[in-house]
């Protein structure tokens, strides 16, 4: 391995107020306001992640984006100016990496980004669309001879709470027109000895969808295209960066260069509010990898990932409030890089005298968090639906946790053994007194603790809830719980989890949830003709013809987080 990749975003959130964070990429809007004085800091802070970053093994950074710091004749004038700012600070900050860190520089790229007037010009037109993308990534490489790449992402394009003129799109819709593109692109990093890396990763819209699980899929999306200046990076499992998700089988079948992506600041287990510990799936996923030709390395997202309030950036905290991302971070490079064992990992930072409560404190940390956040039954269990495999936790969702009827059912119905997932998730609730204990004597945020004690009572509550026959008693003791925790972690003095409870009737029976499971989900990774005829090609069409024709009266989860639960559809 040779490339060992982390995510730099941290320091252009400085400043950034918004109360629920969209941390896909820079918040780019954020900067058009940007003061001589934020400037100064963001680069202060560029260079302390920088520093962090290096002294644990990294050779490489990514930063956000092509879109922002390409130019193009199409683009409005306001545009051009526009990015013509952001050009000369960020050339500045990539000297910094540069030369000063010799970190080598990868720009992300959505697949198409696109302006009011671009979109007037070209439309829909794919092969313009493909020229004009091709000139956006020519302009930057020849402009940036500090960048040693691009990351492309085709699967997925900016959420829908996204305002910028510069808005990215769904461009590339199927296994032939992906492949396309890149046979394109390759020329023009091989001339330049430029990497393209290539991610699988996507959110299930159109056929291109299934990339990341489905066999066929990639093999057609890579047929033919055997550069060495080509990497395709994957997530380690077939969804996002759950638990309870087996390595991808797609790293021993591409012959591709290839990067295993992981996440240090886990999305949906808290984003670094508490121990999320991934060093001993690193070590798992390093074993499970010996002998695969090609690896080239690793990509590792400290900051980028999830729509949610936890606002903690990657070694830019004081008082050593990142402490449960620095593990991670380190871990991954100790672990593949180093061939070290994760605990040696630890050992290294908190010392010999901390490391047994250290490392007790993480191993319970897991239990808790697969046991108790985690309904074990359920996350493991393989289900698709179209082309997405489900996720494992569905109740508890970024900074959110569903507390309602709807769950209810949903779970009841997938769970057959209510009374072991009960059991599992009181003797895991057990661990917090000794829990808090260890915190004290390692040294560590004990308050990180406590807040993870208050949130998983409220998850071990929704549990019963769940399982157990209906009570008005126990509704009651969610309401208390839930006024409990929000006085006990104010918003304006921490990042807390969102509780949305609604205990009002779901209108769907429960034999009926049961028959369109049946239909709609599947626990296998192929297609069944019933997939292939309808859930493919005409729930798309009922979907469209079904929804609230007034978008207000759709669930605001549904339709503002990412990309809305439309591009399911597609």
């Amino acid at each position: 391995m040779e490339i060992f990749l982390i995510d730099a975003i941290g320091p252009f959130f400085r400043g950034y107020q918004r109360k629920r964070v969209n941390w896909s990429k820079i918040p780019f809007l954020h900067l058009d306001s940007a003061t001589p004085e934020l400037w100064d800091a963001i680069e202060s802070d560029l260079r302390i992640f920088a520093k962090e970053a290096v002294a644990q093994g990294y050779n490489a950074v990514s930063l956000d984006d092509l879109a922002h710091l390409a130019h193009h004749p199409l683009h409005e004038p306001e545009v051009r100016e526009r990015i013509g700012h952001l050009r000369e600070k960020f050339r500045c900050f990539f000297d910094l990496l540069k030369h000063e860190f010799g970190l080598e520089i990868y720009l992300t790229s959505d697949v198409v980004p696109v302006t009011p007037a671009v979109e007037e010009k070209i439309g829909h037109d794919k092969k313009s669309l493909d020229d004009f993308y091709q000139e956006l990534v020519v302009s930057l490489l020849d402009d940036f001879p500090q960048v040693s790449g691009l990351i492309l992402r085709i699967g997925e394009s900016d959420g829908n709470d996204v305002k910028d003129p510069i808005r990215t799109r769904l461009h590339v819709r199927n296994p032939q027109e992906t492949n396309q593109l890149l046979r394109g692109l390759l020329p023009v990093f091989e001339a330049r000895g430029k990497n393209l890396i290539f991610r699988t990763w996507t959110v299930g819209a159109h056929p291109i969808g299934d990339l990341m699980w489905h066999r066929d899929t990639l093999d057609r999306t890579l047929d033919g295209l055997d550069s060495k200046h080509l990497i395709v990076s994957m997530k380690h499992g077939e969804s996002d960066f759950f638990r309870y998700l087996p390595l991808n089988r797609a790293f021993f079948r591409v012959k591709q260069r290839k990067l295993l992506e992981l996440q240090a600041r886990r999305e949906y287990e808290g984003a670094g509010e508490y121990p999320s510990f991934i060093g001993w799936d690193c070590e798992k996923f390093a074993a499970e990898l010996a002998g695969v030709e090609g690896m080239a390395g690793i990509s590792v997202w400290c900051q980028t990932g999830g729509w949610h309030r936890f606002k903690r950036r990657a070694f830019l905290e004081q008082n050593s409030r990142d402490v449960w991302i620095r593990f991670n971070t380190l871990a991954a490079t100790a672990v593949f890089k180093q061939g070290m064992k994760a605990d040696a990992a630890l050992e290294s930072m908190v010392g010999p005298e901390r490391l047994a409560a250290t490392l007790e404190l993480l191993d319970h940390a897991d239990v808790v968090i697969r046991d108790l956040m985690y309904i074990p039954e359920f996350a493991s269990q393989k289900h698709f639906f179209r082309r997405v495999r489900i996720p494992p936790l569905l109740h508890v969702y970024w900074d959110s946790l569903f507390i309602n009827h709807g769950v209810r059912k949903v779970m009841r119905h997938f769970v057959s053994k209510p009374e072991e997932a009960l059991r599992q998730g009181e003797e895991a609730a057990r661990l917090f007194p000794r829990m808090i204990e260890l915190a004290a004597k390692a040294e560590l945020p004990v308050d990180d603790i406590e807040h993870l004690r208050d949130f998983l009572h409220l998850a071990w509550l929704a549990r019963r809830y769940y399982f157990q026959p209906f009570d008005d008693t126990l509704v009651e003791e969610i309401r208390e719980a839930k006024k409990a925790y929000k006085q006990r972690w104010p918003s304006e003095e921490r990042q807390r989890y969102r509780i949305k409870i609604s205990f009002a009737p779901f209108p769907v029976r429960r034999r009926t949830l049961g028959w369109a499971a049946r239909v709609l989900i599947r626990k296998q990774r192929g297609y069944r003709w019933l997939d292939k005829i309808f859930i493919l090609r005409l729930a798309g069409f009922a979907y469209r013809t079904l929804r609230p024709r007034d978008p207000a009266k759709m669930p605001k989860f549904l339709r503002k987080s990412a990309m809305g639960v439309d591009v399911l559809f597609k």
